[in-house]
């Protein structure tokens, strides 16, 4: 008997002896919990007072920082020191993080201009004379796979995937010489492998090149991937299953995106204005609105740029000793005469100069000095891959290969399908966002 009181009383100890202990412990004062140190751009923001903005149209660099109470030399300084980091009288209207003290004063510390979602340029003024210097967010790249079904077209397709637009720039790009994406069919396929990138996990930053493609149309399945043939030049072209360059020596048209193919180069053209009499059309007209940008349809030396009759202003490119093309009814041209242009580079922009009724432009096509039809002209391609790089090529595309076999094809709600069959023009599949 005593040793089972004896136990008991033990136990009322031990209890006791816990419970005063966690007494002792509630008392005891708590570690003060550590603040996070909040920085972005490099910087501790808790030194400072943030200011998130974006520039105002016709805010001047100088004018925002003498607002915010910087020495002007330190302005001067900054434009003459550092203009090949920084042009300030091309500052666009992008946000910026202006970070000032913390006196009475609130004068600018630093300015962060923030470039693009994942680069910007800092203005650091706190020393005696101002410096800056280009930074660039932690980005995270995720691969992603997508395979698709044309219902409409490959914009509303892709977006209704969740796709980045620029995707669809990319591909019509790439395929731009091997498909005509104005006539499409319902049915084709693609299927495409890039990267996404995102900061802190979480916000998106663009997507990355595209690094492996398929497309099949009309039955016809196009491989596309990108390898560089010259490493020193770092010219890199996409190219097929076969190793065949996907690019021909001419673009089809002479604008990218947001066109309609108005009037056809045709030889037996009756006008009504001019009493149905004959008045032969030697050129391809390109409907878009006032300010599109017009491209060059290949490499070349602009032979002239100029105004002249019911041509308006227009642009003529000597490619080589066989062919020429030219460019009518621009609104301006942004090219001279004997100047060297590349292909899809800027030339001017549609306008509605000269003769015509509406805007466009009227792109004209000369072979061995007589002007044809380009759409009908089996234009020549670009070098295949050489063949000492042929063997590594073949070998580099296989596993991506493997992969794009491998995606799965995703179609549409059928809602969705009977929705867009109803918007559906015959034959016409346009590339407009």
């Amino acid at each position: 008997m005593q040793k089972f009181f004896g136990a008991i009383l033990a136990l009322m100890v031990l209890v006791s002896c816990k419970e005063k202990q966690e007494l002792v412990q509630q008392l005891e004062p708590a570690e003060p919990v550590q603040k996070p140190i909040v920085k972005r751009f490099g910087f501790n923001l808790e030194e400072f007072n943030v200011v998130y903005d974006t520039i105002q149209k016709g805010e001047t660099f100088g004018e925002l920082m003498l607002k915010n109470k910087v020495d002007y030399p330190k302005i001067i300084h900054i434009a003459e020191e550092y203009k090949d980091t920084f042009d300030i009288r091309r500052i666009d209207r992008k946000p910026y993080v202006l970070l000032k003290s913390k006196d009475t004063s609130e004068s600018a510390q630093v300015f962060i201009y923030q470039n693009d979602k994942i680069n910007y340029t800092v203005f650091d003024f706190r020393d005696s004379t101002a410096n800056a210097y280009k930074g660039r967010r932690k980005v995270n790249s995720v691969e992603r796979e997508v395979g698709g079904v044309i219902e409409n077209n490959l914009s509303e397709t892709l977006d209704n995937l969740g796709v980045d637009y620029n995707v669809t720039i990319d591909l019509s790009e790439i395929y731009a010489w091997t498909i005509d994406f104005f006539r499409l069919e319902k049915g084709d396929k693609f299927k495409v492998i890039y990267d996404e990138h995102f900061i802190n996990d979480s916000v998106y930053a663009g997507r990355g090149p595209i690094k492996a493609a398929l497309f099949e149309h009309k039955g016809r399945p196009i491989f596309a991937f990108p390898y560089v043939t010259d490493s020193l030049k770092n010219i890199l072209d996409y190219y097929d299953q076969e190793a065949n360059n996907l690019r021909s020596t001419f673009l089809r048209a002479p604008i990218k995106f947001g066109y309609r193919l108005s009037s056809r180069y045709n030889l037996k053209r009756r006008i009504a204005y001019y009493g149905y009499k004959v008045r032969p059309h030697k050129g391809t007209d390109y409907a878009a609105p006032i300010g599109t940008p017009i491209i060059a349809t290949a490499d070349g030396t602009v032979t002239e740029s100029t105004r002249r009759g019911g041509n308006g202003k227009y642009v003529k490119i000597r490619h080589n000793g066989t062919y020429s093309t030219q460019y009518l009814h621009m609104k301006k041209q942004k090219v001279k005469r004997g100047e060297f242009v590349r292909q899809g580079d800027v030339i001017g922009w549609v306008g509605m100069t000269g003769n015509t009724g509406g805007p466009h432009v009227c792109y004209r096509f000369w072979k061995n000095g007589r002007q044809v039809d380009p759409l009908r002209e089996k234009l020549p391609a670009a070098e295949p891959i050489a063949d000492s790089l042929r063997t590594d090529y073949l070998a580099h595309i296989d596993p991506l290969k493997t992969q794009l076999d491998c995606i799965e094809y995703i179609l549409l709600p059928k809602e969705t399908e009977d929705l867009l069959d109803s918007e559906l023009e015959e034959n016409q599949l346009t590339l407009n966002p």
